[in-house]
């Protein structure tokens, strides 16, 4: 009993620390976009955790652990049923290190996140109410159905050499990704990145609130990450801990000298953004690998995030925040590192880690985009290019996130 409170209370407290990740993301996204823009991007992330949770409580913990079931979908209940005891009490010995309670939020948190990608994707153009209706079909259907297929015992956990994603470089952060992919593709870029064939720099608002998002997304990976092991296990949760860590730094720092040396300047939000590729990358192993695999799986991290940024620029696609190059891109890498370094490397596992990515970019990209087609030739997905230039704030929500202080930017 000692053992399994000890437990509970350290995925309570990872729990919380997910949570505080939507802070993250918020101050992250309306750091690198448009003071005009900032009402409707916080009106986006609060839409995503209070929906995401309610869809998640309504069906979508039913439909990612739905108990026996076929490997590609099912439903072990609507709601929350939690299991009882012979004696008809609540069952303590649910799972060693936790609850059913504590396991229904923890995963409740990681939900939203994946929504949470797209919104920084689509940033400055998008209309609120048809992206309201994506995150309500993705999160609640989408998201829980292909988690099945791993995380709830489903085909890819079943395979000669099971699939293996410790906390989501796949199954959370290219989940979203792919969906950003897609929806970035059928919005089309922003007025004013392109001009002559050539990429804009649009500058962000609030590059120091942008930092604080970074580093309060790095402190919440403690929870991401740590809470993974699924218990206060101290060998597991600390050397995952550990090689988080050191990945994020090595990221950040190979994308800092990597872009100074190809674009000559000292690029902060390409540093920024290399910590989380770092991050990313190394979520899906973190629990396998030595420090200084976690240097390498972070630092190469890194330098994709410089590559996959300018190529993403170079096919004229527009993701303000880049989301796509952190946790689409990356987390490819990292999914595929479970193969190549760490205590499952080998040409088996590797060929179980690309089989899984090529099920989940399958699934993801054909929903999503069967979802935002059919809004973009229903209710339109884009707002009008006055709303646009004048910002979503006042179109839409008819106000502003600074009404004494404004930039002139419009």
């Amino acid at each position: 009993m000692e053992q399994l409170t000890a437990n509970n209370v350290w995925m309570m407290i990872c729990t919380a620390l997910v949570f505080l990740m939507h802070f993250g993301f918020a101050f992250l996204e309306i750091g690198l976009t448009r003071e005009k823009n900032t009402i409707n991007v916080l009106f986006k992330n609060i839409f995503i955790i209070t929906s995401g949770l309610l869809l998640y409580f309504l069906v979508g913990f039913g439909l990612m652990y739905p108990g026996d079931f076929n490997g590609f979908l099912g439903l072990s209940s609507f709601g929350l049923d939690a299991p009882l005891n012979a004696e008809g009490n609540f069952d303590l010995a649910y799972a060693e290190g936790y609850t059913y309670w504590t396991d229904f939020l923890f995963q409740g948190m990681f939900a939203a996140t994946a929504a949470t990608i797209v919104s920084g994707a689509v940033a400055e153009r998008i209309k609120i109410g048809p992206f309201m209706i994506f995150v309500i079909l993705y999160v609640g259907l989408v998201y829980p159905i292909v988690g099945s297929w791993k995380w709830g015992g489903g085909f890819l956990d079943n395979l000669a050499t099971p699939f293996y994603d410790f906390a989501g470089s796949t199954l959370v952060h290219s989940v979203g990704g792919w969906a950003a992919l897609v929806a970035v593709w059928l919005l089309g870029a922003r007025i004013g990145k392109f001009k002559d064939g050539k990429s804009k720099a649009i500058q962000g608002h609030n590059i120091p609130l942008a930092t604080a998002g970074v580093l309060i997304l790095w402190f919440g990976w403690f929870g991401f990450n740590g809470g993974s092991v699924l218990s206060a296990d101290p060998e597991a949760t600390s050397i995952t801990l550990v090689t988080t860590c050191l990945a994020a730094a090595a990221g950040g720092l190979s994308a800092f000298v990597s872009s100074t040396l190809w674009y000559k300047n000292y690029d902060l939000t390409m540093f920024l953004n290399g910590i989380l590729g770092g991050l990313v990358a190394i979520t899906a192993g973190a629990d396998l690998m030595s420090p200084i695999e976690a240097v390498i799986i972070g630092a190469l991290g890194g330098v994709i995030i410089v590559l996959a940024v300018g190529f993403i620029d170079k096919i004229r696609l527009d993701d303000p925040v880049g989301a796509i190059a952190v946790h689409l891109i990356c987390g490819i890498w990292g999914t595929l590192a479970v193969g190549i370094f760490g205590e499952l490397a080998g040409w088996s596992q590797l060929l179980s880690q690309l089989i899984g990515i090529l099920c989940y970019a399958a699934a993801c990209i054909s929903t999503s985009f069967i979802i935002l087609f059919t809004l973009k030739k229903t209710v339109g997905i884009r707002v009008s290019e006055l709303e646009e230039v004048e910002g979503l704030d006042l179109h839409e929500h008819g106000m502003a996130a600074y009404p004494d202080f404004s930039l002139n930017e419009h």
